[in-house]
């Protein structure tokens, strides 16, 4: 399957350990996920919420995560606050 180009979202390893997130923000597509999918916010809402944010940013970043799911799915559990600080305590 060819790679899917999503024009809003970037990787960079200096900005949230490379991550998918939204271009020119530091907003991961795991938290466009959490909010939509995970606590049932509207799109509109999370941009209410987020004014920095586009319709079109997180309607490519949930586009993202279906492309992705794998991916997501391991950040978020990888992100959960018991896994951080696990591993902040070692």
């Amino acid at each position: 399957m060819p790679k899917i180009a999503h024009p809003h979202i970037t990787s960079d390893p200096a900005i949230c350990g490379g991550s998918a997130i939204i271009g020119g923000t530091r907003f991961p597509v795991r938290s466009v996920v959490a909010y939509v999918l995970h606590h049932g916010l509207a799109p509109e809402e999370l941009v209410a919420r987020f004014p920095h944010l586009t319709l079109a940013q997180v309607h490519d970043a949930l586009a993202y995560y279906y492309d992705n799911r794998d991916e997501i799915e391991r950040e978020i559990t990888e992100n959960t606050e018991d896994n951080v600080r696990s591993r902040r305590s070692l």
